[in-house]
């Protein structure tokens, strides 16, 4: 019997813990909020490195992802406030995924 070894690669994904717990509908809509808003950021960065490379290069992808965004963030907003009235205190849970693109 002749045994042959397979070898298999494993990809390696970073697990990042950004957000964990309970908090009052005020600290959660302001955690929500900044987050959101820093990505938004991000992008608008990008788009205006773009601009700045080149003023006649399409930003549709970037401005997309930011309405994207946008609308994320007042639904959050519009959950956060439903929920206030209940005098409920809400969890958050947001694990970053890092991988490297294969």
């Amino acid at each position: 019997m002749k045994t042959e070894e397979v070898s298999k690669t494993k990809e390696v994904t970073q697990k990042i813990q950004l957000v964990k717990g309970e908090f009052t509908p005020s600290e959660a809509a302001h955690i929500v909020t900044n987050l959101i808003d820093e990505k938004i950021n991000f992008h608008k960065l990008q788009r205006l490195q773009v601009w700045e490379g080149d003023h006649k290069r399409e930003t549709n992808q970037l401005d997309n992802r930011i309405e994207e965004l946008e609308k994320e963030k007042t639904i959050a907003k519009e959950y956060i406030k439903s929920l206030r009235a209940s005098g409920k205190n809400l969890t958050i849970n947001g694990t970053l995924e890092i991988s490297a693109v294969k």
